[in-house]
């Protein structure tokens, strides 16, 4: 075992647990309504791109602020790390009460632009206003994340995730089957869980890390605006290449959708277990940089790129195996399943290129060089959107649509590669700084 290993072990495994416990409750709400046929199913797809990309736009409460916690603590500076959080609180609350009263008001609207037809238009409408209730709990959830994070504390968040996710478990088939709620129900069940989540994680910030709203200096809030400004754009980069290969797989028809839905959900769920490498990245990187220590900076970050290239075998192995019976959890109908037979070749190819993707942009996030992944996301972006205008033109299959997402990743790819090998990266810099 590398001498890295025990540290990223220790960060990665409960950050695995709670990054798992997410895609998987979503996973289960997918398998849930999918019982109830393919059109709840698809509005549920169309539904679910809509709050990924209100969401991750506000990512940066957990990815910007894991990196700037980390490196104040590095410097030996907690009340500085204190007040982090205390100024990401107030903005978390702030803005989901924004994003809760768009969604609601302008659902209709949005719906429309995802090509909803009809029953499922209205299925999308209704769960997507229910579901925005919860925005501010979502935002607050995300900052909770980032900031025990940066205290090097993944298995609070852990037994966080685990807690709010158990009740939407519980309250799914309640809601959905016994009481007859059907899709909406499975919506109110999540609404009522995350929100129990954000409850608990303010009151563990207050208690634990001294989050506080006194003393919060403008400078620090600036900065973090700052991190947070590129980590959007990265995360609207990324979430409206998403939203645009959802918006195309709509059109193709109720069968398309919904595998697709599947297809982005076990996508998702397993960039989710590579995201765990990517959070010890970003905790160690900021912490080495801010103790000043070039020299364990480089080893734990070449460490932990081999173990995304072997995680991305494994996966690659595991979708290959599952092939046959993996689709068969999500959908009986035989329209979804010959649709997701079509990519999920594609999906497999992925595999060896997301996973060290994940975890090298961890490394980058260390670094806080939040503007060079802003900038690669937008292109990477266009060159998914290009590969897509054909598909949607040409009337192509669903695996047009997957190619699209490959170019998402192939852009990235190239953009992380130049990151680390210019003469003037940054990160040649920090790992040139003396041992400490």
């Amino acid at each position: 075992m590398n001498r890295h290993d025990r540290s990223i072990l220790r960060l990665a495994v409960p950050a695995l647990g709670a990054m798992l416990a997410d895609p998987l409750v979503s996973l289960v709400d997918t398998a849930f309504v999918g019982r109830l046929g393919a059109t709840p199913l698809a509005a549920l797809g169309i539904a679910t791109a809509i709050l990924s990309l209100s969401f991750w736009a506000f990512i940066f409460f957990s990815y910007g602020v894991t990196p700037l916690v980390s490196h104040a603590i590095g410097e030996g500076d907690r009340p500085r790390a204190a007040r982090i959080i205390g100024s990401a609180l107030l903005a978390a609350a702030a803005l989901g009460v924004v994003i809760s009263v768009f969604l609601i008001g302008f659902a209709g609207q949005l719906t429309d632009l995802m090509g909803a037809r009809e029953e499922v238009h209205a299925h999308a409408t209704a769960y997507l206003r229910i579901r925005s209730l919860a925005a501010p709990a979502v935002l607050v959830i995300l900052l909770g994340h980032g900031a025990f994070r940066g205290h090097q504390d993944t298995r609070i968040p852990l037994l966080v995730t685990i807690g709010f996710n158990s009740v939407n478990v519980i309250l799914d088939p309640i809601l959905i089957f016994w009481v007859g709620w059907g899709l909406q129900g499975a919506a109110i069940a999540t609404v009522v869980a995350q929100s129990l989540g954000a409850i608990w994680f303010v009151r563990l910030m207050h208690k634990r890390l001294g989050a506080e709203f006194r003393e919060i200096r403008w400078d620090e809030s600036i900065r973090l605006l700052r991190a947070g400004r590129d980590v959007v754009i990265r995360s609207t980069a990324i979430a409206i290449a998403y939203t645009a290969t959802a918006r195309a797989a709509a059109a193709l028809g109720s069968a398309q959708i919904a595998a697709h839905l599947v297809a982005v959900q076990i996508l998702l769920l397993l960039s989710h277990v590579s995201d765990s490498l990517s959070v010890a990245a970003q905790t160690l990187v900021a912490g080495y940089s801010g103790a000043r220590r070039g020299k364990e900076l480089r080893a734990v970050s070449m460490r932990l790129l081999f173990l995304g290239f072997l995680l991305g075998g494994l996966f690659l192995l595991l979708l290959v195996l599952g092939r046959h019976v993996v689709p068969t959890w999500f959908s009986n109908d035989r329209g979804v399943l010959a649709a997701l037979k079509g990519v999920w070749p594609i999906l497999v190819l992925m595999q060896p290129l997301t996973v060290p993707i994940h975890v090298w942009e961890g490394v980058v996030m260390g670094a806080t060089d939040f503007g060079f992944l802003a900038r690669a996301l937008v292109t990477s972006m266009v060159s998914s959107l290009v590969v897509l205008v054909p598909v949607v033109y040409l009337e192509w299959d669903l695996s047009g649509v997957s190619w699209a997402h490959m170019a998402l990743y192939v852009g990235r790819a190239l953009h992380l590669i130049w990151w680390s090998s210019r003469p003037e990266s940054l990160y040649r810099e920090l790992v040139g700084l003396r041992a400490g």
